[in-house]
């Protein structure tokens, strides 16, 4: 029987001794009910606050992406314009090269017409004044020369003038 209570006394590896499992039970409920009541509740915190700075975070930066797309758009958009305004004004500023050329051009032309028809009017005019010294000249030249040769003077006027006049209507006729 020795070996018996010297058994009781030894312990069975297999079943625990029932103090040291209320003092477990026990310790492992105070420690439960301090991690509840303490910790958890601040994890709990610190873990929404990180999901609310990751979550927000996304959020902000879909909306940065987005804003910076429409903006994008928005500047394509105002290039776009803009190169159709300046091809518009380019194209304005051709067409009115073109008319304001045209214009010279016609400006031009009539001033060589006014300049030719001017050069006209004094080339007409200083024939003409030509043609009437001429006239004057070979009148006198041919009075004097008809003089000599038929030997009378011609020296009255109106003679000379009548004589003068019908040969220059005979060289007009001869011709």
């Amino acid at each position: 029987m020795l070996n018996y209570l010297a058994a009781e006394v030894e312990h069975d590896p297999i079943l625990p001794i029932w103090q040291e499992v209320v003092v477990g039970a026990v310790a492992f409920a105070l420690l439960c009910f301090i991690l509840m009541k303490y910790v958890f509740p601040v994890m709990e915190q610190t873990f929404a606050a990180r999901v609310d700075a990751i979550e927000g975070g996304i959020k902000r930066a879909e909306e940065a992406q987005a804003e910076a797309k429409a903006t994008l758009e928005q500047y394509k958009a105002q290039l776009a314009e803009a190169r159709t305004e300046a091809a518009r004004i380019r194209d304005e500023a051709r067409a009115d090269a073109e008319g304001i050329r045209a214009d010279i051009q016609a400006q031009a032309a009539q001033e060589r017409d006014r300049i030719i028809a001017t050069g006209r009017e004094a080339l007409a005019a200083e024939r003409q004044s030509i043609v009437t010294e001429l006239r004057a000249e070979i009148g006198t030249l041919a009075v004097d020369l008809a003089g000599r040769i038929v030997g009378e003077s011609l020296e009255d006027e109106a003679r000379r003038k009548g004589t003068v006049d019908r040969f220059l209507s005979d060289l007009a006729g001869a011709r």
